[in-house]
C-alpha cells in the first residue's frame, strides 16, 4: 500500500498551522510563512536605518538582487515534456517560469497561503492540463504519493531552517520520487560575498538565517542516502542535483 501524508478535506482550512500543533518545527514554520505572505501581499517589512542604508538593501529596492537570489534550475534539470515535477516552495513560480514550453506537468507545494491562493487562481486560466495545483504545506510534510515524481524542486528557502529540518525533507523527496528521479534544491554559500549582508537582511524579514556549511551540506546530502550528479554556485546559493541510492 503507498504512503500518503495525512491532507486536509477540499476546502477546508484546518490544515497544518491547525493541527500539527505538537511540530517541534512549528514556531519556525509560522514565522518562514508569515515572512513569504508579506512579501507575496506587498507588504513593506519594518527596518532599522541602518539596514536601510546596506547596498543590499538598495538593491532589494532597486530590484537587481533578485537575480542574485533565483537559482535557474533549469540549466541543470530541465523538465521534460510529460514528466511529472513537484516545486516544493513553489512561491509563484508557475507564473514565472516557462512550464508550458517545456510541456511538463507542475504540482507545487507552499507553505504561503499568499502564493498558494495566487497560483491556484491563475495557474489554471494560463494551461489547465500542465497546472496540477498547489498544496498549502510544508516542506517536511509532502501531500502526494510515494513514487509519483520524476523531479523534485526546492529553491529558495533552505536556509530557513537549520539542517537537521532538511533530514525530514530529503527523507520525504525521496518517498514520492520515482526510481531513478532527481532532486534538485539550493543552498546558501557562506563563504559567498553577499552572504552575510543578505543574512542580516532576511534576519530583519524572516526571523533566522541558518549560515550552514558547504561541508556539513555535502555530508547531510550522504547520510540521507543520496549523491550528487550536478552542483553549481551562484551569487548566493549553491545548486545541487541529487540521485538517492
Amino acid at each position: 500500500m503507498s504512503k500518503k501524508s495525512e491532507r486536509p478535506a477540499a476546502g477546508q482550512e484546518q490544515t497544518w498551522f491547525a493541527k500539527d500543533k505538537s511540530d517541534s518545527w512549528q514556531a519556525l514554520l509560522s514565522q518562514v510563512a508569515s515572512r513569504f505572505d508579506r512579501e507575496y501581499r506587498g507588504e513593506a517589512f519594518a527596518l532599522p536605518e541602518e539596514v536601510e542604508a546596506m547596498p543590499i538593501f538598495l538593491e532589494s529596492v532597486a530590484g537587481t538582487l533578485q537575480e542574485k537570489t533565483v537559482s535557474p534550475f533549469w540549466k541543470i534539470a530541465k523538465p521534460q515534456k510529460n514528466q511529472r515535477c513537484l516545486d516544493i516552495g513553489c512561491g509563484v513560480s508557475f507564473l514565472i517560469y516557462p512550464w508550458r514550453e517545456w510541456e511538463a506537468y507542475f504540482y507545487g507545494q507552499e507553505i504561503s497561503s499568499a502564493a498558494r491562493d495566487a497560483l491556484n487562481a491563475r495557474g489554471p486560466q494560463l494551461n489547465s492540463k500542465l497546472f496540477k495545483g498547489v498544496e498549502w504545506a510544508p516542506a517536511h510534510k509532502l501531500n502526494y504519493e510515494e513514487d509519483q515524481f520524476d523531479l523534485c524542486l526546492a529553491t529558495g528557502f533552505s536556509c530557513y531552517y537549520p539542517i537537521e529540518y532538511w533530514n525530514t525533507v530529503m527523507g520525504e523527496v525521496k518517498r514520492v520520487l520515482k526510481p531513478g528521479g532527481h532532486f534538485v534544491f539550493d543552498v546558501l554559500n557562506p563563504n559567498a560575498p553577499l552572504a552575510e549582508d543578505w543574512a542580516i537582511l532576511e534576519t530583519y524579514r524572516a526571523g533566522d538565517v541558518f549560515l550552514e556549511t558547504i561541508e556539513d551540506w555535502e555530508k547531510m546530502i550522504k547520510a540521507a542516502g543520496a549523491k550528487v550528479v550536478k552542483k553549481q554556485s551562484g551569487d548566493l546559493f549553491q545548486m545541487y542535483k541529487v540521485l538517492f541510492n
